[in-house]
């Protein structure tokens, strides 16, 4: 994981970047996501600071495993075609799988889960963004 420690900045660039690209997503699906999760405007009046605590802090951890993945990718097939393919792949492959199962036992609407899950795809895609564009270091071999 020494990876980490020498991108860390472009990390903490992708996490700022997730972050801010969540705030401006729900600001815009805030009504909506509102109503598919069943809250009201009083449930979110006065939020506590934890979820975003937890948001911010999750999202280094997944820019984290995005920058292992960008830099573990072969280069053969570009590197702005392996960034948003990684993306779009560990988006299809984990997190939409997991939304659904836990949204469908939840007995949540399926508009929450597209609204959610396109949350965590936009996250994704920015996050490789930014650290595609930034670029990262490799370990030392």
């Amino acid at each position: 994981m020494i990876y980490i420690v020498i991108n860390v900045l472009p990390i903490l660039a992708a996490t700022a970047a997730a972050f801010v690209f969540g705030a401006v997503y729900y600001g815009v699906l805030g009504q909506p996501w509102m109503a598919a999760a069943g809250l009201t405007d009083q449930d979110v009046k006065n939020p506590s600071p934890w979820p975003f605590v937890i948001a911010f802090i999750a999202e280094f951890w997944v820019a984290s495993i995005m920058a292992g993945a960008l830099i573990l990718a072969p280069p053969e097939a570009g590197a702005w075609t392996m960034a948003f393919g990684t993306a779009f792949i560990l988006w299809i492959g984990f997190v939409l799988p997991v939304m659904l199962v836990n949204h469908r036992y939840e007995g949540r609407s399926l508009a929450l889960t597209a609204i959610n899950s396109g949350h965590w795809l936009g996250v994704f895609l920015v996050q490789v963004s930014v650290l595609q564009a930034i670029g990262l270091q490799p370990p030392a071999a």
